[in-house]
């Protein structure tokens, strides 16, 4: 049996982690760049959030857009890999964007809302998609670690609260892949032929072990 891994292994992060870091960080800069540059607000950002957009209901008419970072799906190839240490990964991360609109009165009847939330949804997620698609992001700031990114689908959808429409809410999704290698532990010391290990569970269902180690 081979010898026990000899590192600490859980307190960095893979890189799907630290991609998905990047994509928020690129957006959260970027747009605040766009902001000095235009002089009006842009979108806010977030990291994996279940409903950022719980803030609109609570806001005022002019509320900006939300964008909503978060990893979705994880794949690996391989014939491109090593059975040893690399795993060639290719992930999707949702860049999820929300809009939103309140109806006001005007000199002719009103503004609808629900046409401001959707022009505003679009807003965000043609500046989610120019920013990352830029050539300053060929590689999304990680050359040497992330090989390629590439947008796959723009999906509109209308968010839900207890399976009805939340009014004045339009959200729209970039999945953005990216591809990557994810790397693992390696083989270090001397191999222990006659250490012997038993697994068992307790009563509470956590595991333990009882093991055998040969005298030196």
């Amino acid at each position: 049996m081979p010898a026990l891994i000899s590192e600490v292994i859980g307190s960095t992060q893979d890189n799907v982690e630290t991609v998905r870091d990047q994509i928020a960080a690129i957006l959260k800069v970027e747009l605040a760049n766009q902001a000095v540059l235009t002089g009006q607000s842009q979108p806010r950002v977030f990291l994996e959030r279940s409903n950022p957009w719980g803030m609109f209901l609570e806001g005022s008419s002019s509320e900006p857009p939300i964008i909503n970072v978060w990893f979705d799906t994880l794949s690996y190839d391989g014939a491109a890999s090593n059975i040893v240490e690399r795993q060639k990964a290719e992930a999707t991360f949702n860049v999820d964007c929300y809009g939103y609109g309140v109806s006001v009165a005007n000199d002719t009847g009103h503004d609808p809302g629900d046409q401001r939330a959707a022009l505003e949804c679009q807003r965000a997620i043609r500046l989610a998609r120019r920013i990352l698609m830029s050539g300053h992001y060929t590689y999304l700031g990680l050359r040497g670690t992330v090989w390629k990114r590439w947008p796959q689908t723009i999906t509109i959808f209308q968010p839900q609260i207890d399976n009805r429409a939340v009014q004045g809410v339009v959200g729209g999704r970039l999945a953005l892949t990216a591809q990557f290698n994810e790397f693992s532990p390696q083989v270090t010391g001397d191999t222990l032929e006659t250490l012997s290990v038993e697994v068992r569970r307790a009563e509470t269902g956590e595991l333990y072990l009882r093991a055998d180690y040969p005298e030196e």
